[in-house]
């Protein structure tokens, strides 16, 4: 079993049989494991991140209503099938985070945005693996509060790679 293989694996059982589960206890009669892309090789990436020159502070609305703070860090460009695009990396309590909605939005991936936790390999280099991108816990139940998507990482390129929309 390959390492991705193994977290899909892992994300399954921990969804099935977890305590804390986002599924309802109604919907863990009948989940059968969440759905993803094949893994694209072309999408884990080694990337260069130009740094913002002031770190600034920024609210993020939830899903519920609740503001989230985070730190710009800095902004990555990478190609998507021939397609520029660009994204912001953020700083929280808990390490870098990536938020994201792409092109298929709404179609085949959640339309708030999908995450990632980029690897810092140095302050200005990160490995971002969209082969792990998931759907934050409110795609499953709106009883969860979810950072939104801040509009700068918006794209207009489809990211065929991580977790697609859930389907109950």
């Amino acid at each position: 079993m390959t390492d991705l293989e193994q977290f899909r694996a892992d994300r399954d059982d921990f969804f099935a049989s977890h305590p804390q589960s986002p599924l309802s206890a109604l919907q863990k009669r009948t989940f059968d494991g969440l759905r993803y892309f094949n893994e694209n090789s072309a999408l884990r990436l080694e990337v260069n991140v130009d740094l913002f020159p002031e770190r600034e502070t920024i609210r993020v609305q939830t899903s519920t209503g609740d503001l989230r703070e985070y730190i710009r860090h800095g902004r990555f460009k990478f190609s998507v099938d021939g397609q520029e695009a660009q994204l912001t990396i953020y700083e929280a309590d808990h390490g870098f985070f990536l938020s994201f909605v792409d092109a298929l939005a709404g179609q085949e991936t959640y339309p708030a945005g999908r995450y990632l936790e980029p690897e810092a390999l140095s302050p200005t280099r990160f490995r971002v693996d969209f082969n792990l991108a998931y759907n934050p816990y409110c795609a499953y139940n709106e009883a969860w509060s979810c950072p939104l998507t801040p509009f700068e990482n918006h794209l207009k390129v489809p990211i065929r790679a991580g977790e697609k929309l859930f389907r109950e």
